[in-house]
């Protein structure tokens, strides 16, 4: 009967030691979901307010704790294609982005966790902040633009993709 207890006792402490309450673990990493083709559209606020439609496609492509997203959106007589690359490490993300018809770019900083991205976007033509939100079958990217002068932000573009 001790022999018995002994066992049970060295079981449970073995269960507990593997799952010890508290402890973090590495976090899923949020990409995995985004992988694929996505179509959808939404709107582009341009910087003297005008708004503009776009139909928009975007591709992800995932390799370990790497992703490639590229981004084509396009409008009666608008048009941008973007490419944006990230690492994510431990729920931090950090990489970079280029915009070919405007010939754009800079760097890209931020968190994920979850079902949500979000980043501070900097670089030669742009400065603001990004956030991705997967829900249900589809997923959003609004990105707010940063006014220097002000110091205030305003809305940029709101898309909203699905498979």
């Amino acid at each position: 009967m001790g022999y018995r207890l002994f066992l049970t006792i060295a079981g449970l402490l073995l269960a507990a030691s593997l799952a010890t309450p508290g402890e973090t673990a590495t976090p899923p990493n949020p990409f995995d979901q985004l992988t694929g083709d996505w179509k959808g559209g939404g709107r582009v606020i341009l910087k003297d307010g005008q708004p503009k439609t776009v139909s928009c496609q975007a591709t992800y492509k995932s390799a370990g704790s790497n992703i490639t997203q590229t981004l084509r959106c396009t409008g009666d007589d608008y048009e941008i294609n973007t490419t944006l690359k990230l690492t994510y490490k431990g729920g931090k993300i950090k990489g970079s982005w280029n915009e070919s018809v405007y010939d754009a770019s800079g760097g890209v900083t931020g968190t994920a966790k979850d079902n949500l991205v979000h980043a501070v976007i900097t670089g030669d033509k742009f400065r603001g902040r990004m956030s991705i939100k997967l829900a249900n079958a589809g997923h959003t990217i609004n990105i707010v633009q940063l006014n220097e002068k002000s110091g205030t932000y305003r809305l940029a573009t709101s898309l909203s993709l699905r498979r």
